[in-house]
């Protein structure tokens, strides 16, 4: 359920910790951490917070959109696929979109769609589809022939991965066939 400011106030009561702050304790916990399954817990507790729009104002002001960029760079598949997570659920928001768009992070998010991690796959495809109407530029970069030749596989993958095929399908739907015509 998405949050407005009087059913925040309400969970977290007279002695609760503001979001803002709450949100800021998990990004210098992530920070601070040292070892890996600390790092995944984080970046996918803040993927949680990434959906709700409430929350995309203190995303963009505590850098978090950029720590999710960070964590596509990394080894570890888990925090990939957690940082791709959390970018797919922030990127039906346009501000959100520029903030990635504008750290680079659209090149490694389409490196994500040759993950072996089927959610990675999935959530850089649903973030690819609302990038695409971001700006010209950005369209053009996803649209290349190479990313849409590998998305039309996942769409014909459908003995695969039915849910691979049926989100490539509206990304080509979408982002492809309807602009051809």
């Amino acid at each position: 359920m998405f949050t407005n400011s009087g059913r925040q106030e309400e969970r977290t009561g007279k002695h609760g910790t503001p979001r803002l702050q709450y949100l800021q304790e998990l990004v210098s916990q992530f920070q601070n951490a040292t070892d890996e399954e600390t790092k995944e817990r984080i970046v996918a507790n803040l993927g949680n917070f990434s959906y709700d729009p409430y929350n995309y104002t203190i995303l963009r002001q505590l850098n978090v959109l950029e720590l999710f960029i960070d964590c596509l760079t990394e080894p570890n598949e888990k925090l990939v696929e957690f940082g791709i997570g959390g970018i797919c659920n922030a990127c039906a928001e346009p501000n959100n979109v520029t903030i990635i768009v504008q750290a680079d992070g659209t090149p490694l998010i389409i490196k994500c769609l040759s993950s072996p991690v089927r959610k990675t796959v999935n959530y850089a495809l649903g973030a690819l589809y609302y990038m695409c109407d971001y700006n010209r530029a950005t369209r053009e970069q996803i649209l290349k022939e190479e990313v849409v030749d590998l998305i039309e596989r996942y769409a014909a993958a459908e003995s695969v991965s039915v849910s691979f095929s049926n989100l490539a399908k509206a990304f080509l739907d979408k982002h492809v066939h309807h602009a051809n015509t």
